[in-house]
């Protein structure tokens, strides 16, 4: 046996263990909530799988059986510990391993970055050739743990579950639940060429899922949890090497996303980072954890501690025609209501259609005569700071400034500008593009006085840009984080300035731009009823005082439809709109009333943690609820959807025999029958209608 040193790490509940091997080989055995297992009872050539970081470099051998899976990568497996740094900073503990290849010179510095009393570790890595060659990358990790599925004795196509965050434009945050034969991961040999492969490409870091999982182990009662924190290209894949299950997270890759760096010497590249929690218990959890350290790095703001209830005025209202003569009665509605922010959303910039003429961010005459100041004053006027909309990544193809700027202000591919959606991008690599951005930025808030800005972005511009980068992927990454620089410079200069993180709704949800933005559209969805259920699910990916939702009470509509519109986002981060200088004053009063009670209770929903007691809803569920528990104060919301069933028994066993003072928060003057058993734990609801919901609030006395 290859005599090895041991290094046992225990930090808020997370536990692991590493073997460091004679000739210096850094192992990952162990990365779980409870006590590693006998390990140094395993074969070597078990433990030597439990690589700390995959490096694959162009022109070195894959040593390995791997198919498409990102093992047995090399110089990777040629890694070897020179030294390690543990230290504290103002987050937690932070622990640096720097390893060596000595063959290619090449240099490694894995991170790992705890914080106090959350069960979440945030990692990246750092390479570095301190060789006279270059090295090209083609795939490099920012996390990999083998042995995932070890805890328990039944078979893992039994114990093991994989919950995936689906996204897709109306229909966001929808969580599924699947075995792995269900995926068509069968446990058939030691290994397998099969791999659970999950990925996004282009400038939408979620169009088709988030960037987030959970692994499940229902026979151990523990979870694994992570995200990938970039605002652009992602790859994570599951598979299994010497009958054990693995996992490898990271950002862009070449084969997965068309990405290829040139490592010149004395150049370094640092991986995305990503976060991993380990809890025990199921997906709930898992997301409280999550809930925690997403608080806990993000950008320390006034937005995310008062929580104001924004007005936008497009969603199923103006649908981007504003014009001071429809504004000025919806702004009126909007203080009426309770409203502290007014965003007058798309078109204020364009005389008719402006689609493909986006990109100079002047506000029309035609539609303000009287200029776009004079809303803005009448919005200040009201009581109300004043928004607008902005989609300052991307110009029009027939925005005039496109034609008169160079070719490199923009993504390009094979030395032709790429156009997606008769939209332009914009290369924030660029410094005129950066020094333009700002100009845009310093105008809309100095002379037009927007305290908001609804930044939104409706294209993918692909696989990214080839120009001056090693590859488009490259050009992408580079580009991204050149954006998330600016913005760091934008909230330096700003520092009260609210903007809105929104992609077509919810098509990039990220921590990486999550950190920075106080605030995230959730949904482009207009039917209330789907998107009570995008609603219900958005605080699994997104702190519930980030998760803006919109509420949007219709011209036709009764009360009941307001009351679903309003129960929505009560929980949330309210985004109103509707034609509410329109409906009758009957429906108007129940937004007041509901707005009123958002303000005596965003209190608990900045400091709470979500739950579902019905678990995590998606559009086939009959019934949806969704809670915020904080300290002695629970508050639950519940929607009958189309099910037969007139009455729904929602268990709240964190509740059970304890003293509770019940009450239906919203609305206050409703009759429905519901009844709260103490002995089980159980609220009992009755709605006779489909397409209902009401708000119950429950003190721990």
């Amino acid at each position: 046996m290859i005599e090895s040193t041991w290094q046992r790490i225990s930090e808020n509940g997370i536990e692991l263990l590493l073997e460091i091997t004679a000739d210096g080989d850094v192992r990952l055995l162990h990365f779980g909530t409870g006590e590693p297992e006998d390990v140094a009872q395993w074969p070597d050539k078990i433990r030597a799988k439990y690589r700390l970081i995959e490096v694959h470099a162009s022109g070195e051998n894959h040593n390995d059986h791997h198919g498409s899976k990102h093992t047995g990568t090399l110089p990777g497996g040629r890694l070897k510990l020179i030294g390690t740094e543990d230290r504290r900073n103002a987050s937690g503990r932070w622990i640096t391993w720097q390893l060596e290849d000595r063959q290619t010179g090449l240099t490694a510095h894995y991170h790992l970055q705890f914080y106090d009393r959350i069960q979440v570790v945030r990692t990246w890595t750092e390479l570095a050739n301190s060789s006279t060659e270059t090295i090209g990358l083609e795939y490099v990790s920012t996390f990999a743990l083998y042995g995932i599925d070890r805890e328990g004795m039944g078979d893992r196509g039994e114990k093991m579950r994989l919950h995936i965050p689906h996204n897709t434009w109306y229909g966001e945050a929808q969580w599924r639940q699947y075995s792995l034969p269900e995926l068509g991961l069968e446990q058939v040999n030691a290994f397998s060429m099969k791999r659970l492969s999950y990925a996004s490409t282009g400038t939408w870091s979620s169009s088709q899922y988030a960037p987030m999982g959970f692994l499940e182990n229902a026979e151990a009662g523990t979870g694994l949890v992570w995200q990938i924190e970039h605002n652009g290209s992602w790859h994570w894949e599951i598979s299994d090497m010497a009958d054990q299950l693995y996992l490898q997270l990271s950002g862009p890759t070449e084969a997965e996303n068309h990405w290829w760096k040139t490592l010149a010497p004395g150049e370094t590249f640092v991986t995305v980072p990503a976060a991993i929690g380990v809890v025990k218990g199921g997906v709930e959890k898992a997301i409280a954890e999550m809930t925690r350290y997403r608080r806990a790095i993000r950008r320390p703001n006034a937005d995310n501690v008062r929580l104001p209830v924004i007005f936008n005025d497009y969603m199923n209202c103006l649908f981007g025609d504003p014009t001071t003569e429809k504004l000025l009665p919806l702004i009126d509605a909007a203080a009426a209501a309770g409203c502290e922010y007014y965003c007058v959303d798309c078109g204020w910039y364009s005389d008719g259609e402006w689609w493909d003429g986006v990109g100079e961010w002047l506000p029309s005459e035609a539609r303000f005569p009287g200029g776009i100041g004079e809303v803005m004053q009448y919005i200040r006027d009201k009581g109300m700071i004043g928004g607008l909309w902005l989609e300052i990544e991307v110009m029009g193809t027939q925005c005039k400034l496109a034609s008169e700027v160079p070719d490199d202000w923009f993504f390009l591919r094979h030395g032709k500008r790429v156009i997606d959606h008769a939209r332009y991008q914009l290369d924030f690599r660029n410094p005129d593009v950066r020094a333009y951005a700002d100009k845009v930025i310093d105008r809309v808030v100095g002379e037009y006085g927007a305290g908001y800005i609804k930044m939104d972005y409706n294209i993918n511009a692909g696989i990214g840009t080839d120009h001056e980068a090693d590859s488009a992927g490259d050009g992408l990454l580079d580009h991204n984080r050149a954006y998330l620089g600016w913005l760091d410079g934008v909230f330096a200069r700003y520092p009260d300035l609210v903007i809105e993180n929104c992609g077509s709704g919810g098509m990039r949800i990220d921590y990486a731009l999550l950190s920075r933005h106080s605030i995230q559209s959730t949904s482009d969805q207009t039917d209330y009823a789907k998107n009570a259920v995008i609603a219900a699910a958005s605080a699994s990916l997104v702190t519930p005082e980030q998760a803006a939702v919109w509420s949007y009470p219709l011209r036709e509509g009764d009360e009941e439809e307001v009351i679903v519109n309003m129960v929505n986002s009560l929980l949330l981060r309210i985004h109103q709109s509707g034609h509410l200088a329109e409906i009758s004053s009957e429906r108007l009063a129940l937004v007041q009333e509901a707005i009123a009670y958002y303000k005596e209770i965003r209190g608990h929903i900045r400091e709470g943690l979500p739950f579902w007691p019905l678990g995590l809803p998606n559009f086939e569920s009959p019934w949806l609820s969704f809670g915020i528990r904080n300290n002695s104060t629970w508050l639950l919301a519940v929607w009958r959807m189309d099910d037969s069933e007139e009455t729904c028994k929602i268990p709240i066993p964190a509740l059970r025999h304890l003293p509770i003072q019940a009450r239906m928060a919203y609305p206050s003057n409703a009759d429905e029958a519901w009844s709260w058993d103490a002995s089980q734990g159980a609220l009992t609801v009755t709605l006779p209608k489909t397409r209902m919901a009401r708000l119950f609030e429950f003190q721990v006395q």
